[in-house]
């Protein structure tokens, strides 16, 4: 086969990585991918939400599968696009249908769906610009902290948790009234906030049967000890070490199943990757958000993990076949430790070489912020690399992360100290 990733990230390289290791996969483009994607298949310089460029490149090259990795595509409805093409309509997608996107789209919708199917969510409301002060009267029947989340896509950026009530006031009048985050925060969602511990679960579906894939813990924030501003993931664990059997079970019939089933009640088609961002509230689980996509970095410690075909699992999905396919794990720990720009994620340079690639032993690296220059890999991004471990356990493998990041350099280059810190 002729396979299509679209993206550009860790998790894309992550995913070509395992799509070129199946006999399936004769030829794999990436557009726009990055020089990790460049030394394993073949780059493509088209933007993934360019959907004419997307057409004519499938067309020429012969396509016979696109897989997405971000979640722009998908919101913008490629699936869609592609089904209602008479040129595409024969070609499988991996990833939802423009409405199923939706449930990363817009947190409301998210938040409505999961209410009508009795799913475990945290109390909430949203708000508007004309309604702001009644988003600030609504702060006040809360108890701190205080989280705000913007409607829409912000890249993982958009969500605030705020302690002092003044300042969540001021904070929601930034988002709805100064556009702070732009037409994302158009719309705010205001949640009451859960304490516990947060896991994410990635569910892999074909509209009616489904699979679960190995749980993983990301760590969001810029500093050690999960402080300062939020990223999109700044290192990740798998499996998650306090996730029982007892946990895991109430996981798929109070969630994984309802949502599922959600989506065939509600007529929307979904034939990809459901990613819920749980938090396990005194052994309850409960939804916080939902992706449509796979997370980055927990793709980076999750693919690896799987000893299944990559290429026939996702042939399963376009097929409808799944119930039907063995999905195989690794039963060892994987941990991944992202290395980022100085000063991300505000302003941060780029075009800083990278040294120390080939020195790397018994891990793998996948590229995410990087690309080739005049022969060099460079940064080009926030995030840069990705450095992903195997152990018996998740000390193990984090500490042989921690040893290959001391061979590699760039300019201003930081990662944190301290993943998995808190499961120990």
């Amino acid at each position: 086969m002729t396979i299509l990733l679209l993206g550009s990230g860790g998790r894309e390289h992550a995913f070509a990585w395992k799509m070129i290791q199946s006999p399936l996969c004769d030829k794999l483009f990436v557009a726009p991918g990055n020089a990790g994607t460049a030394s394993i298949a073949n780059n493509v310089d088209i933007s993934p939400t360019d959907f004419d460029a997307v057409k004519a490149l499938v067309l020429q090259e012969k396509v016979e599968m696109v897989v997405v990795g971000p979640e722009d595509p998908l919101v913008k409805g490629i699936f869609d696009f592609f089904k209602n093409d008479i040129d595409l309509k024969d070609i499988p997608v991996i990833g939802p249908s423009k409405l199923g996107a939706t449930l990363e789209g817009s947190k409301e919708f998210a938040k409505e769906f999961l209410m009508k199917h009795n799913i475990p969510t945290a109390a909430y409301d949203s708000f508007t610009a004309e309604t702001v002060e009644k988003g600030c009267d609504f702060l006040e029947t809360l108890q701190p902290p205080y989280v705000l989340k913007a409607d829409g896509l912000a890249a993982g950026k958009g969500v605030l948790i705020i302690h002092d009530l003044a300042e969540a006031k001021e904070e929601l009048r930034n988002m709805l009234v100064g556009q702070k985050f732009g037409e994302a925060s158009s719309k705010v969602v205001i949640e009451e906030f859960l304490d516990g511990i947060e896991l994410s679960c990635f569910v892999l579906t074909d509209g009616k049967s489904y699979k679960i894939l190995p749980t993983a813990k990301d760590y969001k924030r810029i500093g050690e000890g999960d402080t300062g501003l939020n990223t999109g993931g700044m290192g990740a664990v798998s499996p998650v070490p306090y996730v029982d059997a007892v946990l895991m079970e109430k996981i798929e019939t109070r969630i994984v199943k309802p949502t599922i089933e959600g989506f065939q009640k509600d007529g929307i088609e979904y034939k990809g990757f459901v990613f819920i961002g749980l938090i396990n509230v005194k052994n309850e689980p409960i939804v916080i958000e939902y992706n449509v996509r796979m997370g980055d970095p927990e793709t980076e410690v999750v693919v690896p993990r799987m000893k299944s075909d990559l290429v026939e699992l996702f042939l399963a999905v376009a097929n409808e076949k799944l119930d039907e396919f063995e999905l195989e794990i690794d039963e060892r720990s994987a941990t991944t430790i992202v290395v980022v720009s100085g000063g991300y994620p505000e302003d941060f340079e780029k075009g800083k070489v990278i040294s120390g690639l080939e020195t790397i032993e018994d891990s793998i690296v996948f590229h995410a912020g990087t690309k080739l220059d005049n022969g060099n890999v460079v940064s080009n991004g926030g995030r840069v690399l990705t450095v992903t471990s195997f152990g018996d356990n998740f000390e193990e493998a984090i500490k042989k992360s921690y040893q290959n990041i001391d061979k590699l350099h760039f300019d201003k280059m930081y990662f944190r100290k301290d993943i998995g810190n808190d499961l120990k």
